[in-house]
């Protein structure tokens, strides 16, 4: 029996051809637009204006909105390809471009009436960032704990309070706010609206100094008496909860994407320098104990992917993809994590430096245990769903 590849049954992760092209072509802008820029982003703590500008030539800053509305009109399995490839050069630009489609889009396009739709769509697809505003000082794995409260007057709203830890805030020009209306209701008084940069009494904060996807920009943002239109509110008065539960669903799986492109491209980089490095007379890729090394990490890999690809054809065919989100956001970070770490020890004292890409990677790959829902939140959602 023949043992080569083609002989081998097709394996899960097969793409449709459209997919197959799309992913190379995203992979190809990564390597040439992307790549060159990592180090200089990482250290100036900054994604450049150029750069974004062209992610929305590329078509990757609005995956699924309609083509009516100007955008790609694809499926939320190519927003997943979008930020695998980029994150397998730099994770920073992996998430902007997750933030943007599986969080703010998401929303707009669920959640949004006809008229928030043709406000909004069009420029979320050629030239404004979005951001998604939730998280708190004392509002994390809590997340409708809030403290930032809106109150109607005439035909708008007034917000108040700060949000802390928002993704995009640097880059971003519209922001969808989760506020409380009503406090005694609990979280049945939480509502999102849109908010515009510019509108009075909003401004964005300070800019955290961040371990990790460092050129991803990590802001607060203040609001003191921010009057939103009544139109802008997105979804329900009083539903937001339900907005930022399904919506972090989706961005679960977006964060797996990530984490699994960063898996990706710290093996691709740990492999090529295993050829290269030479030990003992040959490379230390001819070593068996590195090569086991390697080959447990590559099983972690394809193992996280399968997780991520099939909670997002789940999404895409609208069937429940609840515990697998939370299931690949879990795995895909752990992987992520082991596999960076293995990275820099193989590169030895040159993976402790910035010369080389693993460190990045190994300080990038933290962040994916962390937001979007920590692992014990991924691990209580889990609990629930499979125990009842």
């Amino acid at each position: 029996m023949s043992h080569d590849n083609a002989s081998l049954p097709q394996p899960l992760t097969l793409l449709a051809e459209d997919e197959r092209i799309f992913r190379d072509s995203v992979r190809e802008f990564a390597e040439a637009q992307v790549r060159p820029l990592v180090r200089e982003m990482d250290e100036h703590a900054k994604i450049p204006k150029t750069l974004v500008t062209q992610l929305f030539d590329l078509g990757v800053m609005g995956i699924e909105i309609p083509d009516a509305y100007g955008g790609s009109g694809g499926t939320f399995f190519h927003s997943v390809l979008a930020v695998e490839e980029l994150s397998r050069v730099d994770p920073s630009i992996g998430v902007l471009v997750d933030v943007q489609n599986t969080l703010v889009i998401n929303a707009f396009a669920r959640w949004g009436n006809d008229d928030i739709k043709k406000r909004y769509l069009p420029r979320l697809a050629s030239d404004t960032v979005g951001a998604y505003a939730l998280s708190e000082a004392g509002s994390g794995s809590d997340a409708f704990a809030l403290t930032t409260r809106a109150r109607q007057d005439g035909d708008d709203f007034v917000i108040s309070g700060r949000k802390l830890w928002i993704t995009n805030g640097n880059e971003a020009d519209v922001f969808i706010v989760f506020s409380t209306i009503n406090p005694d209701a609990g979280y049945r008084g939480i509502t999102a609206f849109v908010v515009d940069r510019g509108m009075p009494g909003f401004t964005v904060g300070k800019k955290e100094d961040k371990l990790g996807i460092r050129a991803s920009s990590t802001c607060e943002l203040i609001m003191e008496d921010c009057r939103v239109p009544k139109a802008n509110v997105l979804g329900e008065i009083g539903k937001g909860y339900k907005t930022a539960i399904e919506t972090l669903n989706e961005g679960r799986i977006g964060i797996g994407a990530q984490m699994i492109g960063l898996s990706r491209g710290a093996l691709d980089a740990t492999i090529k320098y295993t050829k290269e490095r030479k030990q003992f007379g040959k490379p230390i890729a001819e070593f068996q104990a590195v090569q086991h090394q390697i080959a447990r990490a590559a099983v972690d890999v394809e193992a996280a992917t399968l997780t991520v690809y099939n909670a997002a054809r789940l999404r895409d065919a609208g069937k429940p993809f609840l515990t697998e989100a939370a299931i690949c956001k879990i795995l895909s970070s752990e992987v992520a994590e082991r596999v960076a770490s293995l990275a820099v020890n193989l590169f030895g004292g040159n993976g402790f430096v910035k010369e080389y890409p693993v460190e990045k990677f190994y300080r990038d790959a933290k962040i994916g245990q962390i937001y979007e829902g920590t692992s014990n939140l991924q691990l209580q959602t889990i609990a629930k769903q499979i125990m009842g």
